[in-house]
């Protein structure tokens, strides 16, 4: 044998080559990252689903206290009903009317209000029962409307929206003929609403005028008459022939609300041009059926707001929920 020749060691021992060991420490870090990937993922998945399961808890916990708050709202109505002195009222010096103060509950706090929806320009009254032009409820919008520094045409333009027939109103109307050329088209509704924010169906009625009608308008059944004693004065003022009395200064005519009903009917019949009283009497009371809730639950970081329509039975007095919102589409 030469002095060349070397001596084939076998396969297996022979010296790994620095290339395969290079390849063995890729695959090996590889494997740890793809590790600590998949790691990571099922603990944010973990995490993420906890957080959703603590939230979805904490909603279902703030939805029953708000039905709480519902039931509350509820015994004050009923408790008012009972023992109302005669005649009865109902007036901003009365229980219901004392906001719900903050009230601790297990890792918050709950509050709210109610409100006397009847003490609000009622929409649904533009039409009557059978669905034709109140022409006294039109007279009353446009008024309001003029107070507010917005166009009256609003109240031919809604009145069609809520009467039967498919003819626009001569001046101002819009009927389908309008509503098919939006985009996208639909067609008015012709019946009463059930939510105030409709209105922002109308054609270029717009939020702006919306927010600024929104405090002194309602959407209740057909006929529901309006309290005066809890009414704004820019709604009282509207009854009349044009002349701003109560609406002058409202911090005053809240004062004058803070032991009893004012004005009443008798006041308004001595104070109002006779012949619109006249004509506007048999719209106005001074008690209400329908109330708006307003609660808001606070649990930790979470805010939860539930709007509850209340209907008090004029015979028992009995208070039951009509509709439930968490939009403040009604206050």
């Amino acid at each position: 044998m030469s002095a060349r020749t070397f001596l084939r060691l076998p396969e297996r021992l022979r010296p790994v080559s620095r290339r395969q060991r290079g390849v063995a420490l890729i695959t090996a870090v590889l494997i740890v990252a793809l590790a600590t990937i998949l790691a990571t993922r099922i603990g944010f998945d973990s995490a993420l689903e906890q957080r959703r399961s603590a939230s979805a808890m904490t909603l279902d916990l703030a939805f029953q206290v708000g039905l709480g708050a519902e039931a509350w709202a509820a015994s004050f109505l009923k408790e008012d009903f009972d023992n109302d002195a005669t005649p009865k009222r109902d007036h901003f010096a009365e229980k219901w009317a004392t906001p719900i103060p903050p009230i601790p509950i297990d890792g918050g706090k709950i509050e709210g209000r109610l409100i006397d929806l009847q003490g609000r320009f009622n929409v649904n009254n533009l039409v009557t029962p059978q669905r034709t032009k109140n022409n006294e409820a039109v007279r009353q919008f446009r008024q309001l409307l003029g107070m507010l520094d917005l166009e009256e045409k609003w109240a031919d333009v809604l009145v069609d929206w809520l009467d039967a027939d498919t003819q626009p109103e001569p001046m101002d109307g819009a009927e389908d003929n309008v509503y098919m050329s939006q985009s996208p088209p639909y067609r008015s509704a012709n019946g009463p609403i059930t939510s105030i924010s409709e209105l922002m169906a109308l054609p270029e009625f717009g939020r702006e005028r919306y927010e600024k009608l929104r405090p002194y308008i309602t959407a209740l059944p057909i006929g529901e008459p309006l309290n005066v004693c809890t009414a704004p004065g820019m709604v009282l003022d509207s009854i009349n022939d044009g002349t701003i009395e109560y609406g002058v200064d409202p911090e005053a005519l809240a004062r004058s609300r803070e032991q009893n009903c004012f004005p009443t009917k008798q006041d308004l019949a001595t104070t109002f041009n006779p012949q619109m009283y006249q004509q506007a009497e048999a719209g106005l009371g001074e008690r209400s059926n329908y109330f708006a809730l307003s609660a808001l639950v606070t649990i930790g970081t979470t805010e939860y707001s539930l709007y509850s329509l209340l209907y008090r039975d004029p015979s028992n007095g009995l208070v039951r929920p009509v509709m439930r919102s968490f939009v403040a589409d009604q206050q």
